[in-house]
């Protein structure tokens, strides 16, 4: 089978920081592939290798079955790349930012005006066309960025954590264009630290941690990985959260997640529910709270990391917390 995108064995390295550690995977025509990971986890450093700002150390990455270092030329004419911050002359209007674009691809005037018209129609930014970009909003202006990245008419669809900053309307503004696009038959590779935007968005999604890869799959396949369900238990008095984590763990053979007083454990069986209220009670303990949701994706980087998505843990050639510019990509 030919992919739209295949990644094997990616390496990087910068002087002793390990940032792609043999990362391989793939993208079929017309998707959405989900990156997710915190700062550090090496989401960037994949989407610049891809979009062929920087060369891989070992392994290689084809674009449309393209090689991205040996017909780079050819990669860049298929691609658009949206990076985390919006990237749009502040002091040009957004017709003229657009038109800048088209004229720098090669588009006539006339051509690049007209499609700098239908991009700011289609982004809800007709009214602001003759406003200069430095007037526009966040939300505004990550919408001018992605309709810069759209200019060529792309094939390919880089977006590097694109919604970082914005507010939660905006950010379900962005994602419902995503899919239009996808439904356009463009790919897109989507980076991410919002755990609910690959939820939302990705079609299939790789979880990176310090440059790996640890988990691969749909956000169905990746949740059920933490037992499909989450039960959530409140003691009436917090001291009694350990014996409720003590017995959660009894039943559900899977360590539970203590937080502020409230007990998360993921199980595979709905039947453990009654069976641990029979437990708590015989053992003295009231709860306040007792639910039964869907494991969140949050959760499940939890389980495969043992730390939040907020969060990065120190390894080898890289500090705690460590981003770009911190002697790690991020």
């Amino acid at each position: 089978m030919t992919y739209a995108i295949q990644v094997d064995g990616l390496v990087k390295r910068f002087g002793g920081t390990l940032a792609l550690a043999g990362v391989s995977f793939t993208a079929e025509a017309g998707t959405v592939l989900g990156v997710l990971g915190p700062n550090g986890a090496g989401k960037t450093t994949a989407t610049r290798v891809l979009a062929t700002l920087i060369e891989p150390t070992e392994g290689s990455a084809r674009v449309d079955g393209r090689d991205v270092v040996r017909e780079a030329h050819q990669v860049r004419r298929l691609i658009g790349l949206t990076g985390q911050y919006a990237a749009v002359d502040e002091m040009l209007t957004g017709t003229e930012n657009l038109v800048m674009i088209g004229r720098l691809l090669g588009l006539p005037r006339r051509a690049s005006k007209a499609r700098a018209a239908e991009l700011l129609a289609g982004f809800g930014l007709a009214e602001a066309a003759e406003r200069p970009a430095r007037t526009y909003s966040g939300g505004m202006r990550r919408r001018l960025d992605l309709a810069a990245g759209l200019v060529g008419r792309p094939r390919f669809l880089f977006l590097d954590e694109p919604t970082t900053g914005l507010d939660p309307r905006s950010r379900t503004g962005l994602w419902d264009i995503v899919r239009g696009l996808t439904g356009e038959g463009v790919t897109v590779l989507l980076t991410t630290q919002y755990l609910e935007e690959a939820d939302r968005l990705a079609d299939d999604i790789i979880v990176m941690d310090r440059g790996r890869i640890i988990a691969h799959g749909t956000s169905d396949d990746l949740k059920a990985r933490v037992g499909g369900q989450v039960l959530e238990m409140r003691a009436r008095h917090e001291a009694e959260a350990g014996t409720v984590a003590r017995i959660a763990a009894e039943l559900a053979g899977a360590a539970p997640e203590v937080r502020d007083g409230l007990v998360a454990v993921g199980i595979g069986d709905p039947a453990i529910m009654p069976a641990l209220v029979r437990r708590l009670d015989e053992a003295g303990v009231v709860l306040t709270e007792l639910s039964m949701r869907k494991s969140s994706l949050d959760e499940v980087f939890f389980a495969l990391t043992g730390h939040h998505a907020g969060r990065v843990a120190a390894g080898p050639g890289r500090p705690a917390g460590a981003a770009d510019g911190e002697g790690a990509a991020a």
